[in-house]
C-alpha cells in the first residue's frame, strides 16, 4: 500500500463488499512500517510526502542491502543510491532483474511501471568529472517520475559552451546545476535562466577546493537570485527537490 490512489481503493473496495475487513487488515497490516530486525523500513513515507523510503547504500552491510532491498522489491520500485560495485554485485546475483548504474553507484528495480509527470528536469555539469553526482541525479528524477536529461562539459572554463546550449537549456522546469572547483557555474546559468536552480557543489578540484567546501561557499555567496544549494556531491537531494518542484509546477 505505497500511495493515495491505492489505499483509496482499497477503501472503496471494503465499503462495496469487494473485500473483507479481515483482507483489508491484512493488506494495511504493514502500515506505517515494518522491522525487519537491523532495519525498520517507513512504508507510509509515499502516502506522506509523494515519494517512497530510498535506500542509502554507504554503511549497510552486502547483507542488510539484501535483506532491505528484498523486502522492497515486493512492495513498489526500489532505489538504492551509493552502492558500491561489491555489494551491487552482490545484490544482484540475488535478484537479476535489479539494474546497477555503475557511474551514478545507483541500483534499481522496476515493479510497477513509472508513471511521468509532464516537464523535464535538466541536469548541468561543469565537466566530465561531476558525471557520478548527475548520474545520481538522473537515476533519482526518473525513478521518483520526473524526465531528466544531462547536459555534460559547459563549465565557465569554456563559457562560449554553455552560451551555446542556452536555448535547449531554457526549455527545462527546473535545473540541477552540478559543478566542482570554484562552483561558478551556478551563478552564471543563474544570471541567464528565469527558472529555478538547484545547485550541487562537488569534491571534484585541486588542494585548495577543499574537497567542495569551496564549491559550497561559492555556490551559498552567489549574487544570482534564485539558487538554491544542496551539500557536497548531493545529488540525490538535489533531484528530490527538483522533482517537488516538477511535480507542484504540473499540477
Amino acid at each position: 500500500m505505497q500511495n493515495n490512489e491505492a489505499l483509496k481503493a482499497l477503501l472503496e473496495d471494503i465499503q462495496s463488499g469487494k473485500v473483507s475487513v479481515d483482507q483489508g487488515v491484512e493488506s494495511l497490516r504493514d502500515l506505517p512500517f515494518q522491522d525487519i530486525g537491523h532495519t525498520v523500513i517507513d512504508n507510509h513515507r509515499m502516502l506522506r510526502n509523494g515519494f517512497p523510503e530510498v535506500i542509502y547504500g554507504e554503511g549497510k552491510t552486502k547483507e542488510q542491502l539484501v535483506d532491505i532491498f528484498g523486502y522492497m522489491r515486493e512492495r513498489n520500485n526500489v532505489l538504492a543510491t551509493r552502492v558500491d560495485a561489491e555489494k551491487a554485485a552482490f545484490v544482484l546475483e540475488r535478484f537479476p532483474d535489479a539494474e546497477y548504474n555503475a557511474m551514478g553507484r545507483t541500483l534499481t528495480f522496476l515493479k510497477n511501471e513509472i508513471e511521468f509527470k509532464p516537464g523535464e528536469i535538466g541536469i548541468i555539469t561543469a565537466g566530465t568529472s561531476d558525471m557520478d553526482v548527475a548520474e545520481e541525479a538522473k537515476v533519482t528524477c526518473e525513478m521518483l517520475g520526473s524526465h531528466a536529461s544531462i547536459i555534460s562539459d559547459i563549465g565557465v572554463a569554456g563559457i562560449h559552451r554553455l552560451l551555446g546550449r542556452l536555448d535547449n537549456i531554457r526549455k527545462y522546469t527546473v535545473l540541477i546545476v552540478i559543478a566542482g572547483m570554484e562552483g561558478a557555474l551556478s551563478s552564471v546559468v543563474g544570471g541567464l535562466v528565469e527558472q529555478p536552480i538547484i545547485a550541487v557543489p562537488t569534491s571534484v578540484g585541486y588542494g585548495a577546493n577543499f574537497s567542495g567546501l569551496s564549491a559550497l561557499l561559492g555556490m551559498l555567496t552567489s549574487c544570482a537570485s534564485g539558487v538554491t544549494v544542496v551539500n557536497i556531491d548531493n545529488g540525490f537531494g538535489a533531484a528530490c527537490a527538483a522533482c517537488k518542484i516538477n511535480n507542484l509546477v504540473q499540477r
